[in-house]
């Protein structure tokens, strides 16, 4: 009897297809990260430009920040039933395109319009991507799949922001988003060789709807939105402060956020495991620790090492939060885990937009650009309250029912 020798292991070349199609997801959360914080570096610029304030131009964050809360949810419900993998394209082409269309911006209110657009499919993106990411890691590899999103995300505050910044003050701000276009045309030609369609889609419309009827995903939503609010009440005009207040530079705004990419990157390390010993323990110390990193920034602000010391220690401590509410809001829907994804970025886009628009105001009233840590720390006191009071309650009605 002749026996058949054993067939090659396919593993391998799984293995490698995935790495591929991880590395093209991870491209995508670059460019989306770079495009998302870019703005921050080169207010002073496109305000200048256009002929607006610093708060006044900083409505264009506002206005990102509102497309991605809008888009988050509405997309990835409206799109319940469309190939992942096509939903993926579609997102990617249109976020090219309303980059290079901000790029041509000949008002702050055509900036505005197009900063919102180009904030629709974020959430989407990676709540999508996550999944899809998932899935062709394969069993077992959930969270190496995501962290190769986040390792996008956080990549480019470390290079992506620093380096548009660089090109925007050397070539003009449009010449950064012109670059970021270029990112997400070579993020599309990635997704589009190397994620593989995965079958029929199991989700639906009402299932992702259904999803929604959850009070703890909400109360979560709703503390996280104004808790995030605190670190992008400085983020946004982190440009003007470091050269008004500190004294630095205009060259030397690439390479603050760099260090603020840095402290970013360090605390997606941190939170993950921490997150993975205690989720609402993480959640509660994230927002402590941010409150603290922001009254140090405040103090310290007036000179260079001060300010580059508070800015990474908040890159830190907000990085420890966000990946910490993430995991929270999507296990607090195990039924549409791309929704969940989503929503964090939606809740952290409306703290961005929260953030930007409460720092402006305290900028306009006269009152410096220091005040926004001020105004920033009352918001993550309010987002933890929140997280406070609910897991009070929570515990009390665990105890009552015993």
């Amino acid at each position: 009897m002749t026996v058949a020798p054993p067939r090659p292991s396919t593993a391998p070349a799984r293995a490698a297809g995935a790495g591929w199609a991880l590395l093209a997801l991870a491209l995508g959360g670059f460019t989306i990260g770079t495009t998302e914080f870019a703005t921050m570096g080169l207010l002073p610029q496109i305000g200048a430009d256009l002929g607006v304030s610093d708060p006044v131009a900083g409505h264009a964050i506002t206005a990102y920040a509102v497309g991605v809360v809008v888009g988050a949810p509405l997309l990835t419900v409206a799109a319940a039933r469309m190939s992942r993998r096509r939903l993926l394209l579609v997102l990617m082409g249109f976020y090219t395109l309303a980059n290079v269309a901000s790029a041509a911006a000949p008002s702050i209110e055509w900036l505005v319009a197009g900063r919102f657009l180009a904030g629709l499919p974020h959430g989407a993106f990676f709540g999508v991507g996550a999944a899809v990411g998932a899935s062709v890691a394969g069993p077992g590899r959930r969270g190496h799949a995501v962290a190769m999103m986040m390792t996008g995300l956080t990549v480019a505050n470390v290079v992506g922001v620093p380096l548009s910044t660089a090109v925007g003050q050397a070539m003009g701000w449009r010449a950064a988003f012109v670059l970021i276009g270029v990112l997400g045309a070579a993020a599309l030609a990635g997704l589009w060789w190397f994620v593989p369609e995965r079958g029929p889609v199991e989700s639906s419309v009402r299932q992702e709807i259904g999803a929604l009827a959850n009070g703890p995903l909400w109360v979560a939503f709703v503390a996280g939105s104004i808790g995030f609010g605190g670190l992008f009440a400085v983020y946004t005009y982190v440009a003007p402060t470091v050269t008004r207040v500190s004294g630095m530079t205009e060259s030397s705004v690439p390479w603050v956020l760099a260090v603020m990419g840095v402290g970013m990157t360090v605390g997606t390390l941190l939170g993950g495991r921490l997150a993975d010993r205690s989720v609402l323990g993480t959640v509660i110390g994230g927002f402590v620790a941010t409150g603290a990193s922001l009254v140090v920034f405040a103090l310290a602000a007036g000179t260079p090492v001060g300010a580059v010391a508070g800015l990474f220690l908040l890159g830190v401590t907000s990085q420890v939060l966000g990946l910490a509410m993430q995991t929270r809001l999507m296990d607090l829907s195990p039924r549409a885990e791309s929704l969940g994804a989503a929503l964090c970025h939606s809740a952290l886009n409306l703290g961005n937009a929260s953030g930007a628009f409460f720092g402006g105001l305290v900028i306009a009233a006269g009152w410096g650009y220091v005040a926004p840590a001020w105004t920033g720390l009352a918001l993550t006191v309010v987002g933890l309250a929140i997280v406070l009071a609910t897991a009070r309650w929570r515990s009390a009605g665990r105890t009552g029912t015993a």
